[in-house]
Order: structure tokens, then sequence, then C-alpha cells
């Protein structure tokens, strides 16, 4: 009987989902592409990666349910890794070219077009790690590989005495500040791709899928 982790990768026709899968894989998950909603919502980890607009990919999600997907696993404390433009549909809104779209919503904040140059912010970068992260856990001084013109450049998340804050990571880019990761309980979500970043990216990876 196989006692690996089973993660899916949420396939709504957008993001670099073969890599993700092969890396996923190599730090010993079980991995399925699909966007079948019993098999997502009741998957060990559920993978949520992203390129290209804000706007198509969130309405990618919304066209196979991947919003009530989301939010039924969260719900029930069952974690969800979003990935590049997978982290950015969770924020409450995204605007590109002057056009605001509707995120996901389930943390406040914006994403915007980066202050920056040259755009886009394509590369390796090293990260602002702050204490007491598990996904960082022995690469907070590493380099991630970045392919984005777009980000939350701020986080207002409500203080409560009774909430736990979030875990915020910050980049920065061209003397642009901005949000690089996030660990909210059972979500948590990067913007730069930890399938893409060798073995900084795979250590990240399998410390996600040890939490499961």
């Amino acid at each position: 009987m196989s006692t690996a982790s089973r993660v899916v990768v949420l396939d709504y026709g957008f993001g670099n989902v073969r890599s993700a899968v092969r890396a996923l894989e190599h730090v010993g998950a079980e991995v399925e592409l699909t966007a079948d909603r019993s098999a997502a919502e009741n998957a060990d980890g559920l993978v949520v990666p992203g390129v290209g607009a804000f706007a198509a990919c969130a309405e990618g999600v919304r066209a196979v349910r991947g919003d009530e997907i989301i939010g039924r696993r969260l719900a029930g404390g069952r974690p969800v890794l979003g990935i590049c433009v997978g982290l950015q549909i969770l924020f409450s809104r995204g605007v590109e070219h002057g056009v605001e779209s509707p995120g996901l919503d389930e943390w406040p904040g914006s994403v915007e077009r980066l202050l920056a140059k040259p755009l886009p912010h394509m590369g390796w970068n090293t990260v602002d790690v702050p204490y007491g992260s598990a996904l960082f856990a022995d690469v907070e001084r590493e380099r991630f590989y970045f392919v984005h013109s777009y980000g939350v450049r701020s986080w207002n998340f409500p203080t409560s005495g009774s909430l736990r804050q979030p875990i915020v990571t910050w980049s920065e880019h061209g003397g642009d500040r901005f949000v690089a990761a996030v660990e909210n309980g059972s979500l948590s979500a990067t913007q730069f791709h930890p399938e893409k970043s060798g073995d900084a990216g795979l250590t990240l990876l399998r410390n996600w899928v040890k939490g499961l």
C-alpha cells in the first residue's frame, strides 16, 4: 500500500503543469493532473499553478469550479498551494492595463504592475523570509526563479487577537518590493516557480509535501 501523499495539480488550462507534476513526483508525492472535483477536494494536497493574465487564470479556475474546490478544502483545513499567477488570483483583485478583475478573495489586496525596470522580472532572486516559516525551512537564504510583471505590492491583513497572522515572505526587483510567498494555515502560495528553482525549489516543495 502506498504511503506517498496524494497531490492533485489542478488542470484548468493555465500553468506550467508538467514541470510542477514532475517536481512534485521527484520529492515523493503521488501526483494526478486533473480538474475532477472529487479528486481535487479529497487529495492530501492541491496545487493551483498559473501563468499569463490574472483575469484569464481566475476565469479558468472558476470554469472548473476551482474556487469552490479551494473553498471546501480550506474549510476542512486541507492544504492548497498556489504558484505564480496561482498566488495572484488568491487575492481580492487584479488590475491589468487599467482593467480590474475579481480574484478569489482569500486574501485582501490588489495585484498590480510592478513599478520596476526591467519588466518582466525574470530570473533568480533572493527572498526575505520571516521567522517561523515552514515552507522555507533550510532554504531561507537561497535564490528562487521568478517570471512576472505583476505582483502584490502591499499587504493589509486584518489584525485580530483571535487570528493568527500569515507568514509573508517578500522580495524586491528594481527597487519595488512585492509579496514572494504567503503561508496562512492550510493555504500557501509562491510568486516564484519552485518547480523551476533547482534544488532550493525542490526542498520547498518537499517541505510542503511533508506537511500534508
